[in-house]
């Protein structure tokens, strides 16, 4: 079995205009919300092998604030450029080159790509993941290369807002 848990990015800043889209930061509240969900999920008990993040500002720091509370060195983060603004073709692309040796794997981009992917993978309880969402999906496959579209079983879907729900 092969576990992908997807990550929208946390929320980013739209203080400096002047900046291009792949530089935005994190805003304040997406700077609180990634640690808070990740340390959630650890209580989960749920602690990825491998950490893979589109290089854009926003989604990197996210990776990190998540890789800080799994106990996952920065520098471990595999970065891939082919994540930001990717379509679900890509991210498909890119999940089914993960290496075999790793069962659970934590993948962190954008919408809308994110979102559809996830939509094409398992049957999902959203449209459109909130920022700072993650869903996990376990797939019946021994390879990542065996990933393949409607396979997947949605494991837990958590975000900031519902965490503060309950």
């Amino acid at each position: 079995m092969k576990v992908l848990t997807l990550v929208r990015h946390a929320k980013s800043s739209w203080d400096y205009p002047e900046l291009p889209d792949f530089e935005r930061p994190l805003s304040a509240r997406g700077r609180k919300d990634a640690p808070a969900l990740a340390l959630l999920m650890k209580k989960a008990k749920i602690r990825p092998e491998r950490l893979v993040s589109s290089p854009a500002l926003r989604a990197i720091t996210t990776a990190r604030l998540f890789a800080a509370k799994f106990g996952i060195e920065p520098e471990n983060i595999h970065v891939s450029p082919h994540i930001y603004e990717a379509s679900p073709q890509t991210l498909m692309h890119i999940v089914r080159s993960l290496m075999d040796l790793e069962d659970d794997v934590m993948l962190i981009g954008h919408n809308p790509g994110i979102s559809r992917f996830a939509r094409q993978l398992a049957d999902c309880p959203f449209d459109e993941m909130p920022t700072c969402a993650a869903v996990r999906i376990e797939f019946p496959a021994k390879t990542w290369s065996m990933v393949r579209a409607g396979t997947g079983t949605v494991l837990r879907y958590d975000y900031p807002k519902k965490e503060r729900e309950n």
